[in-house]
């Protein structure tokens, strides 16, 4: 079986990607009948179970894999001073620039990022040269270390990085444009270098509470579910008896005034995040940094989806909470990008509302008997973006040994949709009613599909390009010996077995124990 992994190119691909999602149910552009709204998608019969299944495997890694994380439910709506507090009304802002010719706006540390991500496809094209040429002997992290024109490229994308972390840091807009001006980076849709100065932009959406104009008080919808958290710390901390170190987990949407949204689902002006708040006691922040980095990348890697498709990256420009910042990168379709943020955001969310409200947000450490404000390690992934990446990841175009392709989304079973379809060889013959039998037994622990409509190689191919892990086909021998053959979907493979295994077969697949052990 040979894959065809490289789909003409980076852009094609994301092409396919999209297209698939719509086809088979997963995402649909909102309000598609009326035109659809920019950067705002619904998620189909499909797609709203895969987000609900990636959800669920994130909360029961974090809430019941650890005996010290719980998890809340916070309103969207919060007092408009958290967002004073948080920071979020002052600092909480996007570098924009136009381009004079094409009328596009763009974010400005974007366009470098895009301009960098083109120098690292350099160097991947460098280290693919060298492993045909090398074959079994090539030594990846040799070469990268010690190949002059990698370095090279490295050194410039070090070096570009580096300023422009250190001017967003210092609000140096001017640099910014000059930056872009002397990397001689170019509008994407008009090719045009006429750029205006960058500016500043709020992100926040604005909204009113209450019966009346006149009345009415500005609120706006949360940017973030973190602040949820921090300020019901005290009370979970008090009713839930908890101890440091502890966390408190929250999933659920956020909204972004996103003038630049793009990438499909990557980026959205509403989407849903997956944040998990680590309170510790001051100084031991490096410690549980590290540790959480480890664990999180654990997490990502139980999915199967290949180590290499990881990497870390530590932020030039730390926010103004954070000590420490780092984002677990995936390699998505357009390249590598930020799908996981881990930060050190010391005391200061805590520290902000307690002088923002009056009330003391501390922990009494009896160990120490003491009160104090702990610091906090959080871990926050975009629930949207790991949908696309495990889409993204799972779609193939495989050439079979006949010659033939399909298509095939190679979902972790443990999200898949449907974890099964029960396929009756043809409608007649009392096979329709035996499956529809074996669907009503496994429909109690599995989400399971009925298909009798065409040919069974032609339902194999139609569930194979919706993630189904499994097909099971009825036939006249079911009659005779209450067997079935089950097919794998990643391998193709069939086996008869008894029809009473065939739930223990599927358990073993799709079990989120046997997925999150690997951690």
């Amino acid at each position: 079986m040979f894959y065809i992994c490289q789909m003409a190119n980076q852009e094609d691909v994301f092409k396919k990607v999209i297209s698939h999602a719509k086809e088979y149910g997963y995402v649909f552009q909102s309000s598609e009948i009326y035109d659809g709204l920019s950067a705002v998608y619904d998620y189909g019969q499909n797609g709203a179970e895969l987000k609900k299944n990636i959800r669920e495997y994130w909360w029961q890694a974090m809430t019941q894999l650890h005996d010290n994380i719980v998890g809340i439910d916070a309103a969207i709506f919060m007092h408009p001073t958290t967002w004073k507090a948080s920071g979020h009304v002052d600092a909480f802002n996007d570098p924009l620039i136009d381009n004079k010719d094409s009328k596009k706006r763009y974010r400005a540390d974007v366009l470098v990022e895009d301009y960098v991500a083109k120098i690292e496809a350099k160097i991947d094209k460098e280290v693919s040269k060298a492993a045909k040429r090398f074959g079994a002997d090539f030594d990846k992290e040799q070469f990268v270390a010690t190949n002059g024109r990698v370095l090279g490229y490295q050194e410039k994308i070090d070096t570009i990085l580096k300023r422009l972390g250190k001017s967003l840091e210092n609000e140096d807009l001017a640099d910014v444009k000059a930056l872009i001006e002397e990397l001689e980076i170019a509008c994407p849709l008009s090719g045009s270098k006429n750029w205006t100065d960058v500016k500043q932009f709020n992100l926040m959406f604005g909204t009113k509470l209450g019966a009346s104009a006149d009345s009415a008080m500005d609120l706006y919808l949360r940017p973030e579910t973190a602040q949820g958290i921090f300020v019901n710390f005290l009370n979970v901390q008090k009713t839930g008896r908890m101890k440091l170190p502890f966390g408190i987990a929250q999933t659920g949407k956020a909204f972004r005034n996103e003038i630049v949204a793009r990438q499909f689902i990557f980026r959205m002006r509403e989407f849903e995040q997956m944040e998990m708040q680590y309170f510790i006691k001051p100084g031991t922040q490096k410690e549980w940094y590290d540790a959480w980095k480890e664990k999180r990348l654990n997490w990502h890697l139980s999915l199967g989806m290949g180590q290499d498709n990881y990497r870390f990256h530590d932020h030039e420009k730390l926010a103004h909470y954070a000590d420490a910042a780092c984002d677990i990168e995936f390699k998505f379709p357009f390249g590598f990008k930020e799908l996981e943020g881990i930060h050190s955001r010391t005391d200061f969310d805590l520290s902000s509302h307690e002088k923002y409200s009056g009330k003391k947000l501390q922990y009494f450490d009896p160990e120490e008997n003491k009160s104090y404000v702990p610091y906090v390690l959080e871990t926050s992934i975009g629930l949207d973006r790991m949908f696309l990446a495990v889409f993204s990841n799972s779609l193939q175009e495989e050439e079979l040994d006949n010659g033939s392709t399909r298509t095939v989304l190679k979902l972790p079973a443990v999200l898949a949709p449907t974890k099964a379809a029960v396929l009756p060889l043809l409608k007649r013959d009392g096979l329709p009613e035996l499956a529809q039998k074996l669907v009503d037994e496994l429909k109690w622990d599995f989400k399971v599909a009925y298909d009798e409509k065409d040919a069974v190689g032609r339902r194999y191919r139609r569930q194979d390009a919706n993630g189904t892990p499994f097909c099971i086909t009825v036939d006249h021998q079911s009659l005779e010996d209450n067997t079935v053959t089950i097919r794998h979907r990643d391998s193709m493979e069939q086996e008869r077995v008894p029809m009473d295994q065939v739930k223990g077969i599927i358990s073993k697949a799709v079990d989120i124990r046997y997925w999150l052990q690997k951690i």
